[in-house]
């Protein structure tokens, strides 16, 4: 049976492109320099910001981990990634050249993705890398599941990490989930499966706009054991640090490149204003 057509299709077809000779010359690790780096421990997270026209890598230092991922403008925090539209626009699931996109009234790409070792491509039950389908573990629904509390879930990791930006837990939204394999059985129902990423591995994109990342390591660890359920273990045996690299790219592969504006739509949604006139 032929699969279903593609619904978001752009009226012209360069509107969505991407330039990927631009980004693979981006990916290019010998010319750049590095401006900051630091591992974020197990069962924690950290915030820091990656300016417009800079690469930002995630690494697996240690093995496999996932790590729940967050992204603001860094100049106005209200405008923050969208995880659906960005499913719609992009894929359940990303990878190079991928990008993730802004809430409304902004919708924008804030970065673009130049790199990712994975490469996991589909399984046999229809598992995929790098997951949108999913949101942030959290202790409000372990509560839910399980009867007990726990204040290291992704949900609390990522709160902790925004504080020192003034942002709290109501600026905390659905995450990319990096080095996460996940999908959908026969029955719809989520799945999740062991991090497919080794020592080394590595996430890479580039910001369009001034960013402000955060970034959980998530409790659960590789995901190899279940979490919840009657087969629920201690995942902590298989929990590990993630490590992070800003660099500045050569200034001459930034050439022609400008940050993408917010959307031009005007706003108004339909709705007209009197004219005064004096009478």
């Amino acid at each position: 049976m032929a699969s279903q057509p593609w619904t978001y299709l752009p009226a012209e077809p360069t509107t969505l492109t991407v330039d990927h000779d631009f980004y693979d010359r981006l990916a290019m690790p010998e010319r750049r320099t590095l401006v900051d780096e630091f591992t974020i421990p197990i069962r924690s997270g950290r915030a820091w910001p990656v300016r417009a026209g800079q690469l930002c890598r995630i690494v697996a230092v240690a093995g496999p981990q996932v790590g729940d991922f967050n992204v603001w403008n860094l100049n106005n925090p209200r405008e923050r990634f969208w995880a659906a539209r960005t499913r719609q626009l992009e894929s359940t699931h990303l990878t190079t050249h991928h990008r993730l996109w802004s809430i409304l009234p902004y919708l924008r790409p804030m970065l673009t993705i130049t790199n990712e070792t994975i490469t996991y491509g589909v399984d046999a039950d229809g598992g995929r890398c790098h997951d949108l389908l999913g949101a942030r573990c959290d202790p409000y629904v372990n509560k839910i599941l399980t009867g007990e509390e726990f204040d290291f879930h992704c949900h609390s990791n990522l709160t902790r990490a925004i504080l020192p930006y003034h942002l709290t837990e109501f600026d905390v939204h659905d995450v990319l989930n990096i080095f996460q394999v996940t999908g959908l059985n026969a029955d719809g129902k989520y799945f999740m499966k062991a991090s497919p990423a080794r020592q080394g591995d590595f996430f890479e994109f580039f910001a369009e706009i001034d960013l402000l990342c955060a970034l959980s390591t998530c409790p659960g660890g590789d995901l190899s054991v279940p979490l919840w359920g009657p087969d629920a273990g201690d995942p902590l045996p298989t929990c590990r640090p993630l490590g992070v690299e800003v660099s500045q790219p050569a200034p001459e592969l930034l050439k022609g490149w400008s940050s993408p504006p917010p959307a031009t739509y005007s706003g108004n949604h339909g709705l007209t204003f009197p004219v005064w006139t004096e009478s």
